[in-house]
């Protein structure tokens, strides 16, 4: 039941809510928001995004690439609410997980996705690396880049629907014209310099290519992140730290 004060989204007087998911997060969410006719909404990394979007009774369900997920009737995110929601779908279904996911890549196709950590590189050294990014997005628009074209190229800034907050410089993201797409983000968390985390995310539709390795899938792109953002010369770094 939404709460007495929620706004319901413009069109649906009674619903049906959105789906939402943070910058790095699959878009495979959105796919699923565009077969069910549901609004999507993408946000900045931060459960305060979500929070407004659900306290307005925007959006049902939303979630973010560390594994929390969260719907209406939970504030905050809860990575046991997920697990139990898994538990319920293969209870419901009765099948295993590699069949419920073959069905879902059957019906939405597949989005191969992977993040790979950069761990403690010198703060400076992933500061002048964000902002040679930044300098060559304006020329990256119809540009190739290895068997890719960029579609466009920015610097991710999110304007709250709910309160009308900017919020800038989230994530430099680089989307290629077949939905593919890059997503470059500094994170302090580490215990000493910085982390560059780098999302690589690639869309397959034929049912006869789901079945690769993710690294294998995301192969080209993974190169092509490392040569745009000059990795290794400006990390020293020949690979990740991790890659998930």
């Amino acid at each position: 039941m939404l709460a007495a004060n929620a706004q319901l989204v413009p069109g649906y007087p009674e619903g049906p809510r959105g789906l939402a998911r943070s910058l790095p997060t699959s878009r495979a969410v959105d796919r699923v928001a565009a077969k069910l006719g549901v609004p999507a909404f993408e946000t900045p990394t931060g459960w305060k995004f979500f929070g407004n979007l659900l306290d307005a009774g925007m959006v049902t369900l939303c979630g973010e690439e560390s594994y929390g997920t969260g719907s209406d009737h939970i504030r905050e995110k809860d990575g046991l609410w997920a697990v139990l929601f898994w538990l319920n779908l293969l209870a419901a279904s009765g099948k295993p997980v590699a069949a419920l996911l073959a069905e879902h890549w059957a019906r939405f196709g597949r989005h191969y996705y992977s993040r790979h950590d950069y761990e403690g590189i010198d703060s400076a050294a992933a500061d002048g690396l964000m902002a040679n990014l930044r300098v060559k997005l304006p020329a990256l628009g119809g540009r190739a880049l290895g068997r890719y074209t960029v579609d466009f190229a920015d610097d991710f800034a999110y304007a709250d629907p709910v309160d009308g907050s900017v919020s800038r410089q989230q994530g430099v993201r680089i989307v290629m014209t077949d939905g593919s797409r890059i997503v470059f983000r500094l994170s302090g968390t580490g215990t000493e310099g910085a982390t560059l985390r780098v999302y690589l995310e690639r869309y397959e539709a034929d049912p006869a290519q789901h079945g690769l390795p993710p690294q294998t899938a995301l192969a080209g792109l993974i190169e092509v992140a490392g040569d745009v953002a000059e990795i290794a010369a400006r990390t020293g770094r020949a690979g990740p730290t991790v890659a998930t």
